[in-house]
């Protein structure tokens, strides 16, 4: 098999970077996610269809998508299963490894920082931080807690690419602050709360509470209607009005200009990506 996973002309990862859709790169990373199960199983070649099918996108759009990191599979017999890895690893910064301080040792942090998975994909947590005094000191998946006091310091002395913010609201800016006077440029929080920071560094957000919100949406809208909102329905519709006449009824009228005034508005409301 004569694959070349090289970019075009030489062209390295990094150079690739810039001309990849955000969308794509979301996309690359869950290829990446899927290639790794198949290592893990023993697998060394797969096709596109094969690939797009345990991506859930279609074969066309993944073909696009690993079109961006230049020449990969071959015609008639598939993609390199460790050489395409390698590849998206390459572009996706991952080749070299990150590592990773975590600010908040509750819950949710301890539960982070315990997760096996992140060491597998290239990021090392090698450091914890918390502020509150029952927590200092504490063991949480081999790593000491260290007071947040220190942590303009041990920055300097771990080397850390990437912080992960899992403090209460309240706490997340001053924390973030803190970790851009640091020197981080790449901060993953897990407050609800927007955090501002200079455009240098790069801030992503996951908000559990509005991911469940729109899973809730999404539940809500597929479920059936209840039969008696059916029934109720169908009755509405069973003896509405001509339309011809209900333009000129002045109780239909009063009635729609109502409905209209009582629509909640947008404003104000707040949406999560």
């Amino acid at each position: 098999m004569t694959e070349q996973h090289e970019a075009p002309s030489g062209v390295s990862g990094r150079a690739l970077q810039k001309d990849i859709p955000q969308a794509t790169v979301a996309r690359l990373a869950t290829y990446l996610r899927v290639l790794a199960m198949l290592a893990d199983d023993g697998v060394a070649i797969v096709s596109s269809e094969e690939l797009a099918v345990a991506a859930g996108v279609n074969s066309a759009k993944l073909r696009k998508d690993l079109s961006f990191l230049g020449p990969n599979g071959v015609r008639g017999v598939g993609y390199d299963v460790a050489k395409l890895r390698t590849r998206i690893e390459d572009v996706l910064g991952l080749s070299q490894g990150h590592r990773v301080v975590l600010v908040g040792a509750g819950n949710l942090g301890r539960a982070l920082v315990g997760y096996g998975g992140f060491r597998r994909r290239g990021f090392t947590v090698v450091g914890m931080f918390d502020s509150h005094p029952e927590v200092i000191g504490i063991s949480v998946a081999g790593l000491v807690v260290r007071d947040v006091a220190d942590l303009a310091p041990a920055i300097d002395a771990l080397k850390p690419t990437i912080a992960v913010i899992t403090v209460p609201d309240d706490a997340a800016q001053d924390v973030c602050d803190q970790l851009v006077a640091s020197g981080l440029q790449s901060i993953l929080s897990f407050a609800p709360c927007e955090l501002t920071a200079p455009e240098t560094v790069e801030v992503r957000r996951v908000d559990l509470a509005v991911e469940l919100q729109m899973l809730s949406f999404e539940t809500a809208r597929n479920a059936p209607p209840l039969p008696e909102v059916a029934h109720a329905v169908s009755g509405r519709i069973a003896h509405r009005a001509p339309a011809h006449t209900a333009a000129g009824h002045p109780a239909l009228k009063h009635s729609t200009t109502s409905h209209s005034a009582t629509e909640p508005s947008s404003k104000g409301s707040v949406v999560t990506p």
